[in-house]
């Protein structure tokens, strides 16, 4: 990737709209995968109650719209300001209720998970139908759109051209199935994960660039129980739930 590219796939500016300061991709052909658009407000006009609790609007009880979903409610039902990095919000933003609840939890993505995408991880890496796998280590990029591969070859994989993902574990009873699909994450939701099981690797097809039908790419963990290993894992726990985040985005 030249310098030149990776500065515009960077790139921010400060742009203002009716919910509040945006922090956005310069380009908008950069912007996170991760990120859902500002909603279309309800207008005044259609709602004359409150959309929670049904409290009628008048001079002393005024109408706020919730940033995240667009709905009209009081300020008992939509007072609570929350960050909503999705939308690349500065500062946090009013939201109802069940909206903030959401974002509190998608909260714990953007602190912890986020970071351990970005750090990367090493994984032995299988490509199609090759029988020798390539040592590499995998990480997400700056803007959070791709998978960076680096090894003896270097890849980049779009996220947006992925089309399923397999979360690889063990640790389940004996005739149980040793992993959790996520059989397209254009499709149905994926499997909740339980029991005691531990990923141990990732499956995934993509559309790769001049090739015809989906590439197979499969990562799986050293077998050495060191600080590489637990790595390995965090980042395999991480990308389960920006799987589950991608899924939502899209769906939207």
């Amino acid at each position: 990737m030249s310098s030149e590219v990776a500065a515009r796939r960077d790139a921010k500016k400060l742009v203002r709209s009716p919910s509040g300061l945006r922090m956005v991709p310069e380009h908008r052909a950069f912007g996170s995968p991760f990120g859902l658009e500002e909603p279309q407000w309800v207008p005044d006009k259609e709602c004359p109650r409150c959309m929670q609790c049904d409290t009628k609007f008048d001079f002393l009880t005024r109408k706020h719209h919730c940033r995240r979903c667009g709905r009209c409610f009081c300020d008992k039902c939509c007072g609570q300001k929350v960050p909503l990095r999705r939308m690349c919000f500065v500062d946090p933003v009013r939201q109802c209720a069940e909206c903030a609840l959401v974002s509190h939890k998608e909260a714990e993505f953007y602190d912890k998970q986020l970071k351990v995408l970005l750090s990367g991880a090493t994984f032995l890496v299988t490509f199609g139908n090759s029988e020798k796998p390539e040592t590499m280590v995998c990480r997400l990029s700056s803007d959070q759109r791709y998978l960076l591969l680096d090894g003896d070859s270097r890849h980049e994989i779009d996220i947006a051209h992925i089309s399923s993902v397999q979360i690889l574990t063990e640790g389940f009873p004996p005739g149980e199935k040793d992993f959790h699909t996520y059989t397209s994450l254009l499709g149905s939701q994926p499997a909740a994960q339980g029991g005691n099981a531990r990923a141990t690797g990732m499956s995934l097809r993509f559309a790769a660039p001049g090739a015809e039908g989906l590439t197979q790419l499969k990562l799986t963990a050293g077998e050495d129980a060191n600080a590489s290993r637990r790595q390995s894992t965090a980042w395999l726990a991480a990308m389960h739930k920006a799987t589950k985040l991608l899924y939502e985005s899209r769906d939207q």
